[in-house]
């Protein structure tokens, strides 16, 4: 769910908006608006965890619906190959997917078996290691690792690979962040690549237009940082703010790895940009998955799904 840094990558490529689509682009923003106001409609009637949930899901409905309002012209898209972006495919690329002249590269073996291992791993962790973690704030983070390898590693990279093996163009949405040179490579190639292409092109590519590089790239982070307290620290009723602090963060870490001196350290590549990365991602990850959050949301939902 993360934002992109790099100003080169992501452009539009080949199709572009008919004049008429142009003309009426507010149907794309009807579910994003709909959507999260029923979410907090039901609020009251939910479990932190599950509203949560539900709030999470129509953030997401309503950006997918976004992404494709605006590709649905592509030449050659069915309705068919529509409704399998909307309800079958977890990615924001929709020009790759809906475009049948996109040529799928064919997962081997091996990645199947890691996309197999990965969730088989992660639900070891959620429902097995966990359980043996007696305190509840380590406990919620080896069950937040658990599921975000079990959807996000496993679950969604083996659905890249079915799409694929069909002969869509539906590239993983993570891209083995932990081979990062950088922390721009981090957060603009590997990950989320899902949440990166909605904002680069609604947030970063404007924003770099009328305010130049650096602002825009505050900006993207700054947004996901605002999404991310709505999902986390609205339903734990507290951190607010810390995980939108997480994502500032990240954005000034872009801006020193892009600096004069960043460059002249070399915090772009080699070892000194993964150490860069890794520090940046992880040492303040406490802010974005607060101890609020893990004990109000994340260990009640452990609860009921059988994990605690």
């Amino acid at each position: 769910m993360m934002t992109d840094p790099n100003p080169a990558s992501g452009e539009r490529r080949g199709h572009e908006p008919l004049a008429d689509d142009q003309q009426a682009m507010w149907p794309a923003w009807i579910p994003l608006i709909i959507f999260p106001c029923a979410a907090f409609v039901v609020r009251s009637r939910l479990a932190p965890w599950a509203f949560m949930w539900v709030l999470s899901v129509a953030i997401f409905v309503g950006c997918k619906w976004q992404t494709w309002w605006e590709e649905r012209t592509i030449p050659g898209a069915t309705v068919a190959r529509s409704l399998e972006y909307l309800f079958a495919w977890p990615g924001m690329d929709a020009e790759s997917f809906l475009d049948p002249n996109k040529k799928a590269v064919r997962g081997r073996t091996s990645e199947w078996i890691w996309a197999l291992a990965q969730t088989a791993f992660g639900a070891l962790l959620l429902w097995g290691i966990s359980r043996q973690v007696t305190n509840d704030l380590p406990a919620g983070w080896v069950a937040m690792i658990g599921m975000i390898l079990v959807l996000h590693f496993g679950t969604f990279h083996i659905v890249s690979l079915v799409w694929r093996w069909a002969g869509v163009d539906a590239r993983p949405i993570m891209q083995a962040p932990l081979s990062a040179t950088s922390l721009s490579d981090f957060w603009g190639r590997r990950w989320n690549l899902g949440f990166r292409q909605l904002t680069h092109r609604l947030i970063f590519l404007p924003a770099k237009t009328r305010a130049g590089l650096a602002p825009a790239i505050l900006l993207s982070f700054l947004a996901s940082g605002v999404i991310h307290d709505l999902v986390i620290s609205l339903p734990a009723g507290g951190g607010y703010g810390l995980p939108t602090a997480y994502f500032v963060l990240q954005g000034l870490g872009v801006l020193v790895e892009r600096s004069p001196w960043g460059k002249s350290v070399n915090l772009s590549a080699g070892v000194r940009g993964r150490l860069f990365a890794l520090f940046c991602a992880a040492a303040p990850a406490f802010l974005l998955f607060h101890p609020l959050f893990v004990h109000r949301v994340i260990v009640p939902f452990l609860r009921a799904i059988g994990a605690r």
